[in-house]
């Protein structure tokens, strides 16, 4: 039984994550969306209530999902629809999140992972257990359909009518009468075997009818099970003067054999009983098969669209505007009022939002002043095209960019005890990996990379490999001081432009007001020849003479 929520024709196995998906969740700072993901927002009216304590499997199953990039406009809308039902149905798939959880945690509590289905089926207590799981399937899988059918006329999207569609037809109510039938019938087994301290009224008991034929030496030959069921009778304490009048009786009369415990009959109607218990389980054996799986692929399934839900109650926490975006060109970046969710969950403030229309651009070289919000701005970018690319909303009003399975970034990093080389020596290193690595629709993102050694030599370097990158159809976006570098880039652009050749770069600058002033904003600039580190230190000062 297949699920497809993620993927309308498969489920999450054999996926591939971006590479080096751990440099990416350490530069955008993913690991805290993930776990944001995994807290739901508790509202009372419009003030928060509570954010509810993290969970552990929606905040994996996010670190997974989000790290696979989808490869089509056809995946990334499929899975956009499926959010909108949920979206539009956050109840019921809330409910079918905790239902499918509750069943697992169950089949976990009977052993799942330390018995062998086959190896429990021969003892007592293993067939007991088999049969506990058989009715756990079987109650699971109805509670999910019926919630399916509940809210069918409320779920419109490929993914949801077709999970439907195939329980339907794999699990009909043909199919769920039968295995009803066979719980029923075989009630008295686990009854028997199942020690219980509560007082009962009634006791099931056993009606097996088998059809055999006499072979030689007057044994029995050709057994063939013709019926089985439980029948419920009023319970007796054995110890009781009646029940040892019965046996009495019994004993007296022709028309039955009266079983003491632990007598040669008694044993072997326990062992036929047994037998007849097993035989029925090993047909039951395509419940097992079919839907094995099945539940462990729908909480995982479910538990990424539970998390999705979490995200969009934290936009409207932080009052961020939100969209589903738009799969466009590779050359191709369009925003409208785009913000770095990440730093506002972690450090709970109103982000500057950036709006920006690049087209026919596939290097985007961003310089300006310090601390004027140039690497939050490129951080807002990846962080919106992995959600892009898993198929959630975005923190912008508008959002088009291509589709870059093969997605990288390539930030400075601190130096630290671990590293065994120079920094330079340290980035040189994971760019030649990313190199290596480079597929069709490759996008890097670098921020302030081959900074670590003189402003000359990291120029020289910055040149040399966008320069190559570039002209193998890698997109990229920089944010850089080399301004050499970015001066060159510029240079070379102009020239093309003034012999009327499309240049493919695109140029940006944080904005700096007259009096120093930053506004995080990002505006179509050409490269300055400084970074107003003076301003840092002229506010540095001041701040020092006030206090």
């Amino acid at each position: 039984m297949n699920t497809y929520l993620l993927y309308q024709e498969k489920d999450w196995v054999n996926t591939v994550p971006y590479y080096d998906s751990s440099s990416i969740v350490q530069d955008l700072s993913l690991h805290i969306l993930f776990r944001m993901a995994s807290r739901d927002v508790i509202r009372e009216g419009e003030a928060v209530k509570q954010v509810t304590e993290t969970d552990p499997f929606i905040q994996e199953t996010m670190r997974k999902v989000m790290l696979v990039p989808l490869e089509s406009s056809e995946e990334i809308y499929f899975r956009q629809s499926v959010l909108k039902d949920c979206i539009n149905n956050e109840d019921f798939v809330r409910d079918l999140y905790k239902t499918v959880t509750e069943i697992l945690k169950n089949w976990e509590v009977l052993g799942r992972k330390e018995h062998k289905r086959n190896r429990n089926a021969n003892t007592v207590n293993g067939l007991v257990t088999l049969v506990h799981v058989l009715n756990l399937f079987v109650k699971g899988l109805s509670d999910i359909k019926r919630l399916l059918h509940m809210n069918s006329g409320r779920l419109h999207s490929k993914g949801f009518e077709g999970l439907l569609a195939r329980l339907d037809r794999e699990y009909s109510e043909e199919i769920e009468d039968r295995y009803q039938t066979i719980l029923s019938n075989i009630s008295f087994f686990v009854e028997k075997h199942t020690e219980s301290n509560i007082p009962r009224a009634t006791v099931m008991r056993p009606r097996i009818v088998m059809e055999c034929g006499i072979a030689e030496g007057l044994k029995l030959g050709d057994i063939k099970l013709e019926d089985v069921c439980a029948q419920e009778k009023r319970y007796r304490d054995p110890n009781s003067a009646l029940s040892k009048v019965q046996g009495f009786i019994n004993s007296k009369t022709t028309g039955g054999i009266p079983l003491q415990k632990e007598t040669p009959m008694y044993n072997q109607v326990a062992d036929i009983e047994f037998e007849v218990v097993r035989y029925i389980m090993a047909c039951c054996d395509p419940i097992f098969t079919t839907f094995g799986n099945f539940f462990d692929q729908l909480r995982l399934q479910i538990a990424y669209y539970v998390g999705a839900l979490n995200l969009l109650h934290h936009f409207e926490r932080f009052d961020l505007d939100h969209c589903f975006p738009v799969v466009g060109k590779q050359d191709e970046l369009y925003f409208e009022e785009l913000k770095e969710f990440v730093m506002c969950m972690e450090q709970r403030v109103r982000a500057v939002g950036n709006t920006c229309n690049i087209q026919d651009k596939m290097l985007l070289v961003v310089t300006g002043a310090n601390q004027g919000g140039k690497s939050t701005f490129l951080r807002s970018i990846g962080i919106a095209q992995v959600m892009m690319q898993c198929g959630l909303p975005v923190a912008a009003h508008r959002y088009r960019s291509g589709i870059f399975p093969a997605f990288f970034t390539h930030f400075t990093r601190r130096e630290d005890s671990a590293m065994n080389s120079g920094r330079l020596d340290e980035e040189l290193g994971r760019m030649n990996r990313i190199v290596e690595n480079l597929g069709e629709r490759s996008l890097i993102l670098l921020n302030e990379s081959f900074a670590t050694t003189t402003e000359k030599e990291g120029s020289v370097i910055a040149y040399d490999i966008i320069k190559a990158l570039s002209e193998a159809g890698v997109k990229i976006l920089t944010v850089t001081h080399l301004l050499s570098f970015a001066q060159r880039i510029y240079e070379e652009t102009q020239a093309k432009e003034a012999a009327g050749e499309e240049s493919g770069v695109e140029f940006l600058s944080a904005e700096r007001m007259e009096n120093g002033k930053r506004t995080f904003k990002m505006i179509q600039h050409a490269p300055e020849l400084t970074s107003f580190g003076l301003d840092l230190y002229e506010s540095i000062i001041k701040e020092s003479k006030e206090n």
